[in-house]
């Protein structure tokens, strides 16, 4: 029997869409903290707030717009965070000092919460149940692209462009990327209100959380190799190495994800998930251990195996266990993990810098990755066999 397809019209608008998204995301959050101190004088710390608040306006956007998925629909939800898109990516031309900066880098977030919320959404409803693991795995690929080129990108244009050419050719991605949207059907089974009360706000699916809660844990970990990795290598003098982590770790992924993500479907998710812990385990050991340029981009390549698959695996597991009706939900309490995660992380976990070092911190990750797998061992873990 032939299997149902993956790469169906309405799959292939929303994985160009969201690399598109993601992309423009990862131009400017690379950046824009160097164009603030450029810009307005201000401190690294400020900054450094000029980049994250963009992760506190997504978590919000996350929040409301979960639980109005069941009530306006993926499709329209979309199309509103498309617009918000559009607009505050065009504000950056005109957010001429540092207050009016900061709140359109929370709105540009919120708007990022509300489109790759229903992006996702859609882009799991537009795939067959009995592939719905391996096309996620496909999906994410998106995420991943983006998240290797967009900083390479980013810093390759800054060398021959200014800031604002660097946001006109964002603005533009983003406008050109929202009109593949017109062009999606795939749309979650709305809530008649004619015929059913309206039911009351949540802004997580009781079904996921329990999952999400080892999400968070462990993207609290992978928080301190997106916020330390660079001062990490730069203590360690092995900067030039650095610069391709992330590539390494990304095209591990690309090879990866695809077999997992079969393996998910036709095994289930602990044949995946119990091996990505113990790779993503080794890979903080060698992170911790790292005095070369070779361990660094090794540990690339473990986390890669490791954080890389989890992330996706979990992302499915997520909508496995929600109600048919709760997709919308359940990817919506995936990604609000997710985000907490790595926007406290990297706060809490970046305490312990000066009493263990940067070596010691990552070492020291491998316990909350135990624990992390721990909790899935309770929340999930021990009844896959069961179920199936």
């Amino acid at each position: 029997m032939d299997r149902e397809r993956l790469w169906t019209k309405d799959f292939i608008i929303v994985f160009i869409f969201n690399f598109f998204i993601m992309l423009a995301m990862f131009l400017l959050m690379v950046t824009i903290s160097g164009y603030a101190v450029d810009e307005f004088g201000v401190s690294t710390s400020t900054a450094g707030l000029v980049a994250g608040i963009f992760i506190v306006g997504s978590l919000v956007g996350r929040v409301l717009t979960g639980h109005q998925l069941s009530l306006m629909g993926a499709k329209k939800i979309m199309y509103i965070g498309t617009a918000m898109f559009i607009i505050t990516y065009g504000l950056y031309f005109v957010a001429g000092n540092l207050q009016l900066l900061l709140i359109v880098r929370f709105f540009n977030g919120l708007a990022n919460g509300v489109a790759t919320t229903a992006v996702g959404t859609i882009a799991a409803l537009a795939l067959p149940r009995s592939r719905r693991g391996e096309g996620i795995s496909y999906f994410s690929l998106s995420f991943v692209m983006a998240t290797a080129l967009g900083p390479f990108m980013a810093f390759f244009l800054l060398q021959h462009i200014t800031y604002h050419m660097l946001f006109l050719i964002v603005f533009t991605l983003v406008l050109l990327a929202s009109v593949f949207t017109i062009f999606i059907k795939t749309d979650n089974t709305t809530i008649d209100l004619s015929k059913e009360p309206k039911p009351k706000f949540e802004w997580i699916d009781k079904n996921a959380m329990p999952i999400g809660i080892v999400v968070l844990i462990i993207c609290m970990t992978y928080s301190t190799v997106l916020s330390f990795i660079a001062l990490f290598a730069e203590e360690q003098n092995i900067v030039a190495a650095a610069s391709y982590f992330f590539l390494v770790y990304a095209i591990v992924i690309l090879m990866t994800r695809p077999v997992t993500g079969r393996l998910m479907d036709q095994k289930g998710a602990n044949i995946v998930i119990y091996p990505a812990f113990i790779v993503l385990a080794l890979g903080y050991l060698t992170l911790g251990q790292t005095t070369s340029g070779f361990m660094l981009l090794l540990s690339g390549v473990l986390l890669g195996f490791g954080y890389g698959n989890f992330q996706s695996i979990t992302q499915a597991l997520c909508i496995k266990v929600a109600d048919a009706k709760n997709v919308g939900l359940a990817t919506s309490t995936y990604f609000i993990a997710l985000d907490f995660g790595l926007g406290v992380g990297s706060y809490i976990l970046g305490t312990l810098v000066p009493t263990l070092g940067y070596s010691g911190l990552y070492s020291s990750m491998v316990l909350l990755v135990a624990a992390g797998a721990l909790v899935y061992y309770m929340v999930y873990g021990r009844y896959e066999g069961k179920n199936a």
